[in-house]
């Protein structure tokens, strides 16, 4: 394993507590390679050998790299991943004052595995929008430091805790971040004055007209196992493929065009404007190629990878997996089946995967869930759906999926980032 890629994806992970940071991670290694940004507001003159991106509410990103091969011949080499990952995030009016602890009201969002946020060291990261003259202006902001805490009821007090405890996110999600407060004080003051820490100087409270904000865990992502045969770390579902799937786009080469498109929001369905329901990702295929029967004809050569965590069968739980399909950790990416179409995979395409693996000397495993369960979620069905494109749904296989802290075998970060580079490169496909 190389401990470059890995090291890499951990200070990636590290940077990005939220999908705008995550994006401002990838917008910066894609401009230290060349990439020019495109405004969705503005005329495009895109030119074969050119690198281009374009961002949408700082939260989704697609990347281009228009190679010298015919589109219409060859098409596009797509991949697709997710910026967003289960957590809570503070409401808009969160300050709540309970025996003299200054709490906030969180919502949650996606499906958080929420009895793992107890007593972690917690800060907090977001995006701000300010009042700036008469123009509006939004700033990353992130505490970096734990500032807050939720912390579990004693044994002592409720005995039978271990017997399965039922959660009130309402009610007992609070993080507790200061005692005594000072009278009158906001989470807009808070707010304003660690802004006025950073770059952000001179903003006010009443500056600030809204925000959305998550709180998120301080530990680091770290190798570990015996041998450091694992990753640990918060938001690998499913910022880990977003980080292997870039990896790959900066490393591919060749006449091939390739798009990297990375949406907000599949944790909650996609459904939004920056999410793969939404149209990002078609609008910019139609301004890459405006005349529908050119475009066409570019889409039935083209290929999507949805790449996504797999489910990694658990050691202490293998009832949980069909006895045929249970991916192990550092054996391999996962090609996820399922006849119901929760996946996007066909024979076609997953056999096109394992024609790369092959090439790359890279080992492959298969999923599908328990027939008296259903599968998850992923963009590949809706964006495979809205573009017309082949696809297959791909990923790592990884332990506690929308846990405060995941883990996954780092073996597979390079088995992924060598089929994905392979793949980003591959020319013409069978017609």
């Amino acid at each position: 394993m190389s401990s470059s890629l890995c090291e890499t994806i951990m200070g990636w992970l590290d940077a990005s507590p939220t999908p705008y940071h995550a994006v401002e991670c990838v917008r910066k290694a894609l401009e230290a390679k060349g990439y020019v940004e495109l405004n969705e507001g503005a005329t495009w003159s895109i030119q074969p050998g050119g690198q281009y991106f374009v961002t949408r509410r700082d939260a989704s990103i697609v990347a281009f790299r228009h190679g010298n091969a015919n589109l219409i011949d060859n098409g596009l080499r797509i991949v697709g991943a997710h910026t967003d990952s289960p957590v809570l995030k503070v409401k808009p009016k969160p300050e709540k004052l309970s025996q003299g602890y200054l709490q906030l009201g969180l919502e949650v969002y996606g499906g958080v595995l929420l009895a793992p946020w107890f007593d972690r060291d917690l800060s907090l990261a977001g995006r701000v929008t300010i009042r700036d003259g008469h123009t509006l202006r939004h700033v990353l902001i992130n505490f970096e430091r734990p500032i807050a805490t939720i912390p579990s009821l004693a044994i002592h007090l409720d005995r039978t805790a271990n017997e399965g405890r039922a959660l009130n996110a309402q009610e007992q999600m609070r993080p507790v971040l200061l005692q005594n407060p000072e009278p009158g004080l906001t989470f807009k003051t808070l707010l304003a004055r660690e802004l006025e820490r950073g770059e952000a100087k001179g903003i006010k409270d009443d500056h600030i007209l809204d925000f959305d904000l998550c709180f998120y865990d301080t530990q680091k992502a770290a190798r570990i196992g015996l041998a450091e045969e694992f990753l640990a770390s918060a938001r690998l579902d499913n910022l880990l493929s977003c980080f292997v799937s870039l990896n790959a786009f900066l490393n591919s080469s060749g006449d091939q065009s390739a798009i990297l498109a990375l949406f907000d929001h599949e944790e909650v369905g996609s459904q939004s404007h920056i999410g793969a329901q939404g149209n990002l990702l078609t609008a910019f295929i139609e301004r890459l190629m405006p005349e529908s029967e050119t475009r066409f004809r570019m889409l039935h050569r083209s290929l999507m990878l949805s790449v996504d965590n797999a489910h990694g069968i658990h050691p202490s739980f293998p009832h949980k997996h069909d006895e045929g399909h249970g991916p192990k950790l550092n054996a391999g990416p996962v090609i996820k089946y399922d006849a119901n179409q929760g996946y996007a995979t066909s024979p076609e395409t997953a056999a096109l995967i394992k024609i790369l693996a092959d090439q790359c000397g890279a080992p492959y495993q298969a999923y599908v869930t328990r027939a008296d369960m259903r599968c998850g979620s992923t963009i590949g069905p809706m964006t495979s759906a809205k573009a017309g494109i082949r696809t297959v749904d791909i990923g790592l296989p990884t332990f506690a999926m929308h846990s405060i802290r995941e883990l996954a075998g780092t073996k597979d970060l390079e088995y992924m980032s060598d089929i994905i580079e392979r793949y980003f490169e591959m020319g013409d496909l069978s017609r």
